[in-house]
């Protein structure tokens, strides 16, 4: 990532560094804070929502929502939508400036959560199904191993989990240049495990993980997961 000196070289990821989000959102970067492909994603990613169980009666947490690339979508579809973010001033934004009145409507900003600790505060019981999109490809398999514990205890109704994360073959270590191009790492950003990783981490926490076969944007793989 540069240079060794850079203050961002030991930390998961350019996000945690300080000012990060500030910094962008000056610069009205919400968009791209969230990796762009701002109408491909939802193309993509939506119809897959719907193939692997969500419907208009569950109660959605959309963990990681960044600008709201997907939760713009989403809020009107469900029953229930709540989002978290490490930064409450891009969920924020993205509700500001992306939001048509409908969504707006379906998604009060209360339920707008900051949380970098995947602790899950201020979120109803009800949640039935969680999905992280783009998040523990920014993030250690430590972080995708709290998120998955804690929510087991916090979510006693929760169906379905869906989230992504960048693979390497088993046995290969070092850099992998992913399916469209990024180049990915066992020890920083942005980060890869294996199938046997994710699987693992899964079960410890209570869930059985399939990794599905869709082609998603930037290569990285859909897992389900289903509480044991």
């Amino acid at each position: 990532m540069g240079n060794p000196a850079h203050p961002t070289r030991q930390l998961p990821s350019p996000y945690a560094a300080p000012g990060f989000y500030e910094d962008a959102l000056a610069k009205g970067r919400h968009r791209d804070i969230v990796g762009g492909r701002w109408d491909e994603t939802p193309r993509i990613v939506l119809p897959l929502l719907r193939e692997h169980g969500l419907t208009a009666t569950d109660h959605l947490l959309d963990i990681g929502a960044g600008a709201l690339r997907l939760g713009r979508h989403l809020a009107p579809m469900v029953a229930a939508y709540w989002a978290t973010d490490a930064s409450r001033a891009l969920m924020l934004k993205g509700w500001e400036t992306e939001l048509e009145d409908a969504a707006q409507q379906a998604l009060p900003q209360d339920r707008l959560i900051e949380d970098a600790a995947f602790a899950y505060p201020e979120i109803p019981e009800t949640i039935t199904f969680a999905l992280a999109f783009a998040v523990f490809t920014h993030l250690p398999a430590s972080d995708l191993h709290k998120a998955l514990t804690n929510l087991r205890p916090r979510f006693p109704h929760l169906r379905h989990v869906i989230f992504t994360v960048f693979l390497a073959p088993e046995g290969h270590h070092g850099p992998r240049r992913q399916n469209d191009g990024v180049v990915t790492h066992p020890d920083r950003f942005p980060w890869h495990m294996t199938e046997a990783e994710v699987r693992q981490i899964a079960e410890t926490a209570g869930f059985t993980a399939t990794a599905q076969p869709h082609r998603l944007p930037r290569g990285q793989v859909m897992f389900t997961a289903h509480p044991r």
